[in-house]
């Protein structure tokens, strides 16, 4: 079932909760008197090379003091620094084992291999299903004995609120910015190859994993002779019309973009592998009706508590979406749009951490509308029974010295989350020093004059946001071997 997200923002505006969670000193900050003249990190934020805004917050885990606070209390956009109130939000709602099914069912009997009626793909929001996956439901489907569907070729996608895309304020063709539904299929992305052949190109659109790459026909695209914009996407009746500009393709070369019709995208992959085992399905077809016929083929995800590092390693904005709504669906017994879902999320952190007030408008960080205080991202991290759960999961940094060779210490850990927009820089989570202490700290950074003229200009990459945000780092690497070697 295809709902645009605009028509699923639901929910009203509620004061956020402020109830205490925990137990000090873990969610006490403690602040402390600093001489600016003499603080390493305040120099390093006052020299910096970068414009707009920088806030830093370090805390120390076992006594709650605040070591450093550097507009600590500024809320920015924190980007995929949010991920990590995601991560944290679903795996304490759905469990860490919680996995999510895909099945097929047979709506009607089966007799001597033939199914007399519709077959149905019906997805459990598994936000990582790949195409590998989808050649092995058809395998096992293939070992129940089914060999005819006389009836339809089924999809069903309302596991999950629909979502059109992530990001309505976000270029139409990015890869990261896809649908989000419970039916989802390599990110819900698809791969476009371009080849020089001649005076004219050879195109491809495929949904490849490891092992194939079928093409597919619910995407296609078509070069057309203009300088700008790079694409434009329309969607064709069930169909996902790209098209492209030739002065933007050199002679060969490959990129993905995002997929607008995500159940009839993997149920057209579903159909190539079933054609392999024998089995011929009709096209698929969109259903509304929750499946009640007879399970054949169950295929699970990862465990919640694995999809959770993945998705805090590799920023996927699709597992975090999908994770957030799933949590949310489950806290309050209902589905909610993505704002709504966002505001649940939020409700939820403000009872979790004591006196926190973070604003999200989705679970992937990818809109710049959402705030967060390093203040407020730091009393997370420190709140009860939390660095449990998180430290295991989030992304060791490494730390680089001035020779660009990562510095080889096994005293010294950074364990933590990163966010990039355009001029957007974040990174939060925890450090062990050389000398034992162990620090939760964010530090996030922002230009958002910068990045609101960028978004004008429509560039996917603007100028100067790409050194911008290698200045960004930098200042970070500054900050964490500071703290990782002299605190």
């Amino acid at each position: 079932m295809r709902l645009t997200r605009r028509a699923m923002l639901s929910g009203a505006v509620s004061a956020l909760a402020t109830a205490a969670y925990a137990e000090a000193p873990l969610t006490s900050l403690r602040p402390t008197a600093r001489v600016p003249a003499r603080d390493a990190i305040a120099k390093m934020v006052s020299s910096r090379t970068t414009s707009g805004a920088v806030g830093v917050l370090v805390a120390d885990m076992q006594s709650g003091e605040v070591l450093e606070d550097i507009e600590g209390a500024v809320a920015q956009p924190p980007a995929s620094v949010t991920k990590v109130f995601t991560a944290l939000y679903a795996l304490e709602a759905l469990g860490a084992q919680h996995t999510f099914d895909t099945r097929l069912f047979a709506d009607g009997p089966i007799s001597n291999g033939i199914l007399d009626g519709n077959l149905i793909l019906a997805g459990g929001g598994d936000p990582n299903l790949v195409t590998d996956q989808v050649a092995e439901l058809a395998k096992r489907l293939k070992e129940t004995g089914l060999r005819e569907v006389r009836g339809d070729f089924l999809v069903w996608d309302d596991a999950l609120t629909n979502l059109d895309e992530i990001d309505d304020s976000q270029l139409d063709h990015l890869g990261y910015n896809p649908a989000v539904t419970g039916l989802n299929l390599n990110f819900n992305r698809v791969h476009f190859e371009w080849k020089q052949d001649g005076a004219d190109y050879v195109t491809t659109l495929d949904a490849r994993s490891a092992n194939y790459r079928p093409e597919v026909t619910t995407a296609q695209i078509a070069i057309v002779d203009r300088a700008v914009p790079v694409f434009t996407y329309r969607n064709g009746g069930g169909v996902d019309q790209w098209t492209v500009a030739r002065r933007a393709l050199n002679k060969e070369g490959s990129r993905w973009l995002p997929v607008r019709q995500p159940a009839l995208y993997a149920g057209e992959v579903f159909t190539v592998f079933a054609r392999s085992h024998g089995i011929v399905l009709n096209a698929p077809q969109q259903t509304p009706e929750r499946p009640t016929g007879t399970p054949l083929v169950r295929y699970a995800s990862a465990p919640l508590n694995e999809m959770m590092q993945g998705m805090l390693r590799y920023s996927t904005n699709i597992t975090a979406e999908a994770a957030g709504l799933a949590a949310t669906a489950t806290r309050i017994g209902t589905q909610r749009g993505l704002r709504s879902s966002a505001l649940s999320m939020a409700l939820w952190a403000a009872r979790r951490a004591e006196g926190i007030e973070p604003q999200f408008v989705d679970h992937s960080g990818l809109g710049d509308a959402a705030r967060l205080s390093p203040r407020d991202m730091v009393r997370l991290l420190m709140a009860q029974d939390v660095k449990p759960t998180l430290q295991p999961i989030l992304r060791d940094i490494a730390l680089v010295g001035e020779d660009g060779q990562a510095i080889d210490d096994p005293q010294v850990a950074v364990r933590a989350k990163t966010g990039t927009l355009n001029f957007v820089s974040t990174l939060a989570g925890y450090v062990r020093t050389k000398g034992g202490r162990d620090l939760a700290f964010a530090i996030f950074a922002s230009d958002l004059e910068a990045r609101e003229a960028g978004k004008r200009q429509g560039d996917e990459s603007p100028p100067g946001a790409r050194g911008w945000s290698t200045r960004s780092r930098r200042l970070q690497q500054d900050i964490l071997k500071h703290l990782a070697f002299r605190v």
